[in-house]
């Protein structure tokens, strides 16, 4: 009866494994709706103030505007990498810090320093030995503006003192509940192509009247456009940390059934060997009293 015993103790864990797995499955379905909602509905504020700042710019083409530098060849860069605090997400950092190894490689001509948001990113960056300026661990699913304005700010001001030429975020960015993907997006200057493409394009250019000065309206709304697509990275990290860990714990939650159902067969199985060893040893000594 020991094999059985050995196996009626692995069902045991593995029933308990099913329950954490389920129950992580539950809280990251309700974390990812909240998460998701909140990107969707900065989406088309990002959008559309991304949109008005590039047509703000064409139109008062005379106006110069650090934001707008774009400095060629770049001698120094600044490298954000977003990932997760916690695990158990299948390959979502994976992704993310397969993306930044190699942009960080693409960089090789020009200096760099990296920030790196997310436990799992500091983590790995430390065992390949890359040195990082700072690290951040207090964004979670529930990223607030407050929170990420000092960055988003301390960015702008290294990039208007020209202590760097370019920020560049790379993340998971949420294109819908079905399809996340790994992204190195520039954020500034604010007039590089991954900025057009944040934006739809029009086709006709649009007339503005400005007052009461284009160069006051346009020294208040680009730093406020950097800040609000930093934010807007963060919230898409979000959502898709939350969705990656759904598909994930919905996995391992369908592994452990099938597992736990396996391990029944092979229990029950055991127990009916037992059984009919002990009758025919029974039987073998009721003949053998005859």
């Amino acid at each position: 009866m020991a094999e059985a015993r050995q196996i009626l103790r692995r069902r045991r864990a593995i029933r308990n494994i099913y329950k954490i797995c389920y129950t992580m499955q539950l809280i990251a379905t309700a974390r990812f709706k909240r998460a998701m909602d909140r990107a969707l509905e900065a989406e088309a504020y990002t959008r559309k103030i991304a949109e008005v700042a590039r047509d703000l710019a064409r139109a008062a083409r005379q106006i110069q505007h650090p934001l707008l530098e774009i400095r060629t060849p770049a001698r120094r860069a600044a490298v954000l990498v977003i990932t997760a605090n916690r695990g158990l997400c299948g390959g979502y950092n994976t992704n993310i810090l397969r993306a930044a190894t190699a942009h960080l490689e693409s960089l090789s001509d020009c200096e760099w320093i990296l920030d790196v948001a997310g436990r799992r990113g500091i983590a790995y960056f430390k065992f390949r030995h890359i040195p990082m300026r700072n690290t951040y661990t207090h964004f979670e699913d529930k990223v607030r503006f407050e929170e990420v304005l000092p960055l988003a700010n301390e960015f702008i001001t290294m990039y208007e003192t020209k202590q760097i030429d370019r920020v560049d975020v790379v993340y998971m960015r949420f294109f819908s509940a079905g399809r996340q993907a790994p992204v190195v997006e520039t954020l500034l200057p604010l007039s590089a192509p991954a900025a057009e493409q944040d934006s739809q394009r029009c086709e006709e250019q649009t007339l503005y009247d400005f007052y009461p000065d284009p160069e006051d309206i346009l020294k208040e709304l680009l730093p406020v456009s950097a800040q609000v697509r930093l934010f807007k990275a963060f919230l898409d990290a979000a959502s898709s940390e939350q969705i990656a860990r759904m598909v994930a714990m919905k996995g391992a939650t369908e592994n452990a059934a099938r597992m736990d159902r396996t391990l029944t067969l092979m229990y029950n199985r055991a127990r009916q060997e037992k059984i009919t060893k002990e009758l025919a040893e029974i039987v073998g000594g009721a003949e053998a009293l005859k």
